[in-house]
């Protein structure tokens, strides 16, 4: 049978169950403690991977333990990320955020000893495998890479976060709801816009990540090492956070009828109530634990309210249902678009699917992705509406606006190892999303063929080095 981590079964046929020896249905070995607890919060989520690592109080790389609790301080990407993990596995956060080789010379400095217990998590870094020859050439590509376009990256948010100003202050000025709902609109190109900041060292773009109630740093866990490292399985946040009402793993055991199709009807008003739940779980789990898990910055949702008091002192029963309609349709448009930018799919990978138990890193990655067409060449676009998702989420610190640059070596790389992307419309990515949903039957890895003829890079190279078999997962 399939190895899988003890938990939920998947359906699979008796066709599928003999012919998975070597498969797996799960990343890890071991079922996520603390997952199906009913209230899920970033801080339960780390507890059960510190509980399931076996990091014992340090920070693990591979079969690794180190000791960075004086490095935090000086982390050139903020001493949280490292604050955050300690006493778990950061093995695909280091691999994913340092591109650079200078990272990995440190470490030995911080070297502690040996972990005593296998890694809970399946994927592998082989040298010559998938996502580690992609690496190199990207790290080669980044030395003749133009960084201006990240300059336009910043232009767009800035010119977001004028839009939101203007069109609060008219919206409340002449009492339109027109005008609010393109507040809104610009509420949520904000928000999604600054994601691509929070993503990157501290700077204090990404506080406006926390305009209409969500937090920057807490979507640093769900989002950046929840999702982004284990997408589309049993780790990743983004999916067991909607649980039970949106499910999407193919578990036959997890949904009904209702849920697996009830979807389609309720979908929309758990969208528009993202912001809010978000803002309320962090106020329940203060009180719940008896710790403060608010900092200054979320302070930051009620400084669109009070622009528009100053702007409009004699209207506040206006601004207040200006307020609550702005954040309510922003966040609809927010799981509207986030919830169907690139992973649930049908043709997607997700646990409870058979897949190769050694699968590597950035394979898996690929697997787990159908892509939005229609962005493409549009910076804009691109950054409000989670665009160049394969590139983005196989090195996420890196600012979309340069990403284009790496399209080449990307592509080359891909047609070597004989993967390629998926794409799908707008509308069907959302159809796709209800379908799968609903979908309760597992499906067994097959990595989309290749497309493309070997693609050069500015340089007029093209990558096809013996070292890396196309063969290899």
């Amino acid at each position: 049978m399939a190895e899988g981590s003890e938990g939920k079964s998947s359906n699979l046929s008796a066709g599928q169950a003999s012919a998975a020896m070597s498969y797996a249905t799960d990343i890890t070995h071991r079922y996520p403690t603390f997952r199906d607890e009913p209230f899920k919060t970033v801080h339960n989520w780390l507890e059960g991977k510190r509980y399931d690592d076996g990091a014992d109080s340090l920070w693990r790389i591979n079969d690794g333990l180190y000791d960075l609790e004086e490095f935090a301080r000086i982390h050139p990407g903020g001493a949280e990320w490292i604050q955050w993990t300690k006493g778990t596995d950061i093995t695909e956060a280091f691999e994913t955020h340092h591109i650079g080789q200078r990272a990995e010379q440190m470490l030995p400095k911080f070297y502690v000893r040996q972990a005593t217990q296998p890694r809970n998590v399946r994927f592998t870094f082989h040298e010559h495998g998938f996502y580690r020859t992609l690496k190199r050439r990207i790290r080669e590509q980044l030395g003749r890479v133009d960084p201006a376009p990240k300059e336009q990256s910043r232009r767009i948010l800035d010119a977001l976060i004028g839009a939101v100003l203007v069109t609060a202050y008219l919206a409340v000025r002449h009492e339109s709801f027109a005008i609010g709902l393109i507040c809104a609109i610009c509420v949520n190109a904000t928000i999604i816009a600054a994601h691509n900041f929070l993503h990157q060292r501290d700077n204090w773009r990404m506080y406006a990540f926390n305009i209409a109630f969500l937090s920057y740093r807490e979507w640093r866990v769900s989002h950046v090492i929840s999702h982004h490292l284990f997408p589309n399985s049993v780790l990743d946040m983004e999916i067991s956070a909607f649980e039970p009402f949106l499910c999407y793993l193919p578990w036959a055991d997890l949904k009904n009828s209702f849920q697996r199709y009830g979807s389609w009807f309720y979908g929309p008003f758990i969208y528009g109530s993202i912001f809010l739940s978000e803002y309320l779980k962090r106020l329940m789990d203060s009180v719940s634990q008896g710790k403060n898990r608010f900092r200054l910055d979320d302070l930051i949702p009620f400084f669109l309210p009070a622009f528009m008091y100053a702007t409009n002192p004699d209207r506040i029963g206006v601004i207040l249902q200006m307020w609550l309609f702005v954040v309510l349709i922003a966040s609809f448009l927010f799981g509207l678009i986030g919830l169907s930018a690139g992973h649930h799919h049908p043709k997607a990978l997700h646990s409870g699917d058979l897949f190769p138990h050694d699968i590597d890193f950035g394979l898996y990655q690929m697997a787990t992705i159908v892509e939005r067409k229609g962005v493409e060449g549009s910076l804009l676009k691109v950054l409000t509406t989670f665009g160049d998702h394969y590139l983005h989420h196989l090195f996420p610190t890196l600012d979309h606006a340069i990403l284009p640059q790496l399209n080449g070596v990307f592509l080359a790389t891909c047609d070597q190892f004989g993967v390629g992307k998926r794409h799908s419309s707008w509308f069907s990515q959302y159809i796709a999303q209800n379908l799968q949903l609903a979908r309760v039957h597992a499906k067994q890895y097959q990595p989309q063929a290749s497309h493309s003829k070997l693609p050069k890079s500015k340089t007029g190279r093209v990558y096809n080095d013996e070292s890396a078999s196309g063969k290899s997962l």
